[in-house]
């Protein structure tokens, strides 16, 4: 059986809570972690928010430009109408020019003088000469209007030619400032799935460790209550003076009936006596049912009385267990042993070894664990025994 006593239950209890610090110290490193990482989250969702807002402005400024296109091409067409009705004029104005300057060159300036001076009536000559004067002004107001017109074409032509260069070029740009956003976006967006990702593994990582804390913070507190548990009154068993056994079994007692050996018997091993039977255990179990003797390391285990081995085996809880059989429903039950020098059915004699001291069976402190049971009911060993 596996004897636990408080004092033996603070050292593993201090272990547990140094293990709940670097536990909870863990925890509050990968929170802060995690805290930077929903921070550079928030920060990317920022970037992305910017990313994402430019190119809808983007995409506004495209959709305006397309306005202005189609505006400037209502333009472009009035400028074109406008262009083919001054091709009208010109051509018009240039079959003008062509009949004058026929008529001119086939009548010639002589003949036009000719004709003024060879007149008889004055006031005839008077209106001859005011309307090829008319005539004249018309003939040269139809060359500056033809330059004129010629030049305004082509003022037109080259406003056209500008302002569609211009609308290509601002197209051009706002489709690589587009396209520039859109894989801007894609990156962010990939960033934002990379921290998304890593900020699940983490809250789930927190979650473990905040688990893994509340067992062992549960843990801690039911080993605390055994370590602080109340002492028992002064009047009670357990608060007597600690006993020491300095007896080991006689190799001379008699081959007697056991019963008869009430009070003649000494403890297997020599040692400090930490547990006594009938006392609460410190776990809040039932209670002992035989004595627990603190010794040393690898000290002699022997036999309190001839018998025979009816058990020897490793028994969970109790360790490399040996038992005696003494006869008339008596067993004498050694545990915690470190090793078991006798096999099943060897028959032992009183003060013969049958084992040595240990810790077996997960026992916190070394030592032997001892019984004595009649028909199956464990009995105080100490009622059997002298300690002197």
């Amino acid at each position: 059986m596996l004897y636990t006593a408080a004092s033996a239950l603070a050292a593993p209890a201090d272990a547990k809570r140094e293990e709940l610090k670097g536990l909870q110290e863990r925890i509050q490193a990968l929170q802060k972690d995690l805290a930077k990482t929903e921070g550079s989250r928030a920060d990317a969702a920022e970037e992305l928010r910017e990313t994402e807002q430019a190119i809808s402005d983007a995409n506004r400024r495209l959709r305006e430009l397309n306005g202005e296109r189609a505006r400037v091409q209502a333009t472009l067409d009035n400028l074109n109408i406008q262009s083919q009705k001054l091709s009208s004029r010109i051509a018009l104005q240039q079959a003008q020019l062509g009949r004058l300057f026929t008529r001119q060159y086939y009548a010639g300036e002589t003949d036009a003088m000719r004709h003024l001076l060879s007149g008889d009536d004055p006031n005839q000559l008077a209106r001859d000469v005011h309307y090829l004067s008319l005539l004249s002004h018309a003939k040269a107001g139809l060359i500056r209007d033809l330059g004129g017109i010629l030049e305004e074409k082509k003022h037109l032509a080259s406003l056209a030619h500008d302002k569609n260069a211009e609308l290509a070029e601002i197209e051009r740009n706002r489709q690589r400032e587009r396209t520039g956003l859109v894989e801007q976006q894609k990156k962010r967006q990939e960033v934002l799935a990379r921290l998304a990702d890593r900020i699940k593994t983490q809250r789930r990582e927190v979650e473990k460790l905040k688990r893994d804390e509340k067992r062992l913070a549960k843990l801690i507190e039911g080993l605390g209550r055994i370590v602080s548990k109340p002492k028992r009154p002064a009047s009670s068993q357990a608060q007597a003076p600690a006993l020491r056994n300095e007896r080991t079994p006689d190799t001379a007692l008699p081959d007697d009936a056991f019963a008869r050996l009430k009070g003649r018997l000494a403890l297997p091993t020599r040692g400090e006596l930490a547990n006594r039977f009938g006392t609460p255990r410190q776990d809040g179990g039932t209670t002992w049912k035989g004595v627990f003797i603190r010794a040393d390391s690898g000290a002699e285990v022997k036999a309190i009385a001839p018998g025979r081995i009816v058990f020897a085996d490793w028994l969970r809880g109790f360790g490399n267990l040996a038992i005696v059989d003494h006869g008339d429903g008596y067993l004498s039950v050694y545990g915690n042993n470190e090793s078991l020098y006798k096999a099943v059915g060897q028959p032992v004699k009183a003060g013969e070894t049958i084992a040595s001291v240990g810790n077996s069976g997960g026992n916190l402190e070394t030592g032997l664990y001892f019984e004595l049971r009649h028909l199956g009911q464990p009995i105080d060993p100490l009622k059997w025994v002298s300690l002197r």
